[in-house]
């Protein structure tokens, strides 16, 4: 057989997962198919391969599959060189869903003469009988991912609930066991989550750490992302979630794996109150819903930055009420807070020297600060425990009769969908009273010194002293002082404080 008379062909692979980023399953998938080839007599004139991408999940786009369907349709490559046919090394690696299936016989069939092949043969694409098997294969193949997923799922929470330690990379504050605690790494961490509750800026905390030179188990820099995500993880108290849900014992209490525990569950619970209350959408001074809030990976250089707000009257009668702008004086050692021009929605009628706006709001929030010092630190048990507890054991009640067959369905379903938001809402709530039970009992006593500190190791940073001034204040609106130069006037700042 002579080159001229073998048929063209290209040939795909596809490897779903390549931790080793090393494509070795596509080399070995693509050896195959030159095997292939010179058995049935055709010549691979062009390679597509997708690496590290699944056939079956929503929204993952194949590139070169999608490329490699228009040259099929088209019969030819760019440069001119014809194409009749595709070989792979099993369907499974080209499709996994029924539509891209078809897509793929459409394409290849767009014209008579043209070849398919996998490791085994030859196979007729125009012959109705096969591709309907090559859909029912399809079909089969989701339904066993499907099923595969499920199984796996299913193993991962039975070992949680047992309070198993799960295969997988070592996680930050943990040595190689994934049990014991990391001599260096564990107090970082819980340096971090306690900085965090006092008000703290993940930001701040991670351009610390790249200073410092602490890097994750894999050797990057930590940036936001990744340490939210620790911060977030119940395992740093000893507890596991599974799909952003807790998982509980047959009472309904969170399961303690048997790894060493960073923090205390009262103060991961706070951690993660504070985390959801970031949560949220961007309203506008009309009410008007204006998405999601963005994620804000910035570290604030000014102290009152998105705090102090404008107090001009504007001429319906309303507050601007827009949060000033910072931004610091040329040619001077201060900086001055303003509203944005009226072409980006301020009034740009509003000028206020900033160091004396931050001195006063410091005094007064340190006063306030000052006085939890010497009331009482202890907020009392939570008063929604006793509840909480009724509707786990109504729930724990429910599953019992259910698994017996002593209550219909209808009446399982409906009791269930009205006691899970129940039960969801008080753990919400339990969550943002440990964290006010956490900030009641920080100590306060040096506050005025850590704030005004520049050398202390327990100095506040700004986020922290944002963070307690947010605690103290809902906001603080600058009123116009008028025209020309005039002296610092403490009555035209309005504080704005929390209940």
């Amino acid at each position: 057989m002579t080159e001229s008379d073998l048929i063209s062909v290209v040939d795909y692979a596809r490897a779903s997962a390549d931790k080793s980023k090393d494509e070795h399953t596509v080399k070995d998938q693509r050896r195959v198919n030159e095997l292939t080839a010179k058995r049935l007599g055709c010549k691979i004139v062009a390679r597509f391969a997708d690496n590290d991408k699944s056939a079956m999940k929503d929204g993952v786009i194949r590139d070169e599959f999608e490329e490699m369907l228009g040259v099929l349709r088209t019969g030819q490559l760019a440069d001119g060189t014809r194409v009749m046919g595709c070989i792979v090394v099993a369907d499974d690696r080209l499709v996994r869903r029924t539509g891209d299936y078809e897509r793929f016989v459409d394409a290849l069939t767009f014209e008579e003469g043209r070849v398919y092949a996998d490791a085994r043969g030859f196979k007729d694409l125009y012959s109705e009988d096969v591709e309907s098997m090559g859909l029912m294969g399809a079909v089969i193949s989701r339904m066993e991912i499907k099923k595969m997923r499920r199984r796996a799922r299913e193993w991962h929470r039975a070992r949680a609930r047992e309070g198993n330690i799960l295969p997988g990379n070592r996680p930050f504050g943990w040595l190689e066991d994934r049990k014991t605690l990391h001599p260096v790494e564990a107090p970082l961490l819980r340096q971090a989550a306690l900085r965090v509750l006092a008000g703290g800026s993940v930001t701040a905390l991670c351009n610390e750490w790249q200073r410092k030179g602490v890097k994750t188990p894999r050797g990057n820099d930590w940036v936001h992302v990744s340490l939210s995500r620790v911060l977030k993880n119940p395992r740093l108290c000893g507890w596991r979630m599974i799909r952003g849900e807790l998982i509980m014992d047959d009472r309904g209490e969170p399961v303690s794996g048997q790894w060493e525990p960073i923090i205390t569950p009262g103060q991961w619970q706070a951690l993660h109150a504070i985390f959801a209350e970031r949560k949220g959408k961007v309203i506008d001074r009309f009410g008007g819903d204006q998405g999601q809030l963005p994620r804000d990976f910035r570290e604030h250089s000014y102290l009152l930055s998105a705090i102090a707000r404008c107090g001009v009257v504007l001429d319906d009668g309303t507050l601007c009420h827009r949060p000033l702008r910072a931004g610091q004086v040329t040619n001077a050692d201060y900086h001055r807070y303003l509203c944005k021009a009226p072409a980006i929605g301020g009034c740009g009628r509003l000028t206020r020297r900033g160091d004396v706006v931050d001195e006063f709001v410091t005094e007064a929030v340190l006063a306030k600060l000052e006085e939890r010092t010497t009331g009482p630190t202890d907020v009392g048990p939570w008063l929604g425990e006793r509840e909480l507890e009724m509707k786990q054991e109504q729930m724990r009640e429910l599953r019992l009769r259910f698994a017996k067959h002593t209550i219909s369905n209808t009446l399982f379903f409906t009791e269930v969908e009205r006691l899970e938001p129940e039960i969801q809402q008080l753990r919400a709530d339990q969550e943002r009273f440990n964290l006010t039970a956490q900030r009641a009992a920080q100590d306060l006593t040096a506050i005025r010194r850590r704030w005004y500190s520049e050398t202390d190791e327990d100095r506040l940073d700004l986020s922290q002293k944002r963070g307690y001034i947010r605690e103290a204040l809902h906001a603080v609106i600058v009123h116009p002082a008028g025209k020309g130069r005039r002296p610092f006037n403490p009555d035209l700042l309005e504080l704005v404080w929390r209940e």
